[in-house]
């Protein structure tokens, strides 16, 4: 029950994301205002995707058991189909910002910030960094990524080995992705040395400047 509760609360959000874009409104600052009512409201905040072995599993345990029953949980397969939907929804923002600087993806250099789950660990199972790296492989771009905490990736035709964020930074890259907000990368470091930047984790709150767009 609580993975579900998780996982569907995340999806609302990640649509409202979506949503909001479209109306240009900062959905982080709407979630702070929103956190100001001290009753009645938990913040639940966007991301890339769910990661892990709970979250975007365990769900699907119960809406396996559902159907056995005859019975539609659709509130958790929506939040299943979107939670799933949110690494292209990120390459689609990468395609973007690269649009907007007169490169195409095909080619170009795209550094992700983290590929674990979450910050902390080196658990890579249901990373949505993977599958943002291996959607962005398969558009055509080179992908590279630092995380000090998984030294190689390796799934289906995406392998690849870390590259410590110093080097990244030194070597430059056409946009950064920030999929995992490890406490061992200098977000101020970052924002002043990428020339594009997708935070998809509110990593750089704080941070200002055209180049840097947040989920």
């Amino acid at each position: 029950l609580e993975n579900t509760y998780r996982s569907v609360n995340i999806a609302m959000i990640n649509e409202l994301k979506v949503l909001f874009d479209k109306l240009r409104i900062d959905v982080w600052e709407v979630i702070d205002a929103a956190k100001s009512k001290p009753f009645g409201f938990q913040a639940f905040y966007p991301g890339p995707g769910l990661g892990g072995h709970c979250i975007p599993i365990d769900p699907f345990y119960l809406s396996w058991k559902a159907r056995q029953e005859g019975f539609e949980s659709r509130f958790i397969d929506l939040a299943g189909e979107i939670n799933a939907g949110m690494p292209r929804f990120v390459v689609e923002l990468i395609v973007a910002a690269l649009n907007v600087r007169g490169k195409p993806l095909r080619r170009a250099r795209i550094h992700l910030f983290g590929m674990s789950y979450k910050p902390g660990v080196s658990d890579v199972r249901e990373s949505p960094a993977i599958d943002i790296a291996q959607l962005l492989q398969e558009g055509g771009a080179v992908v590279s990524y630092s995380d000090p905490l998984v030294p190689t990736v390796s799934k289906g035709d995406l392998v690849l080995k870390e590259v410590p964020w110093e080097r990244a930074l030194k070597q430059g890259f056409d946009c950064g992705v920030i999929t995992t907000a490890h406490p061992e990368f200098d977000y101020e470091a970052i924002a002043n040395g990428a020339e594009c930047l997708i935070d998809t984790r509110n990593a750089l709150k704080g941070f200002q400047g055209d180049h840097i767009q947040r989920l």
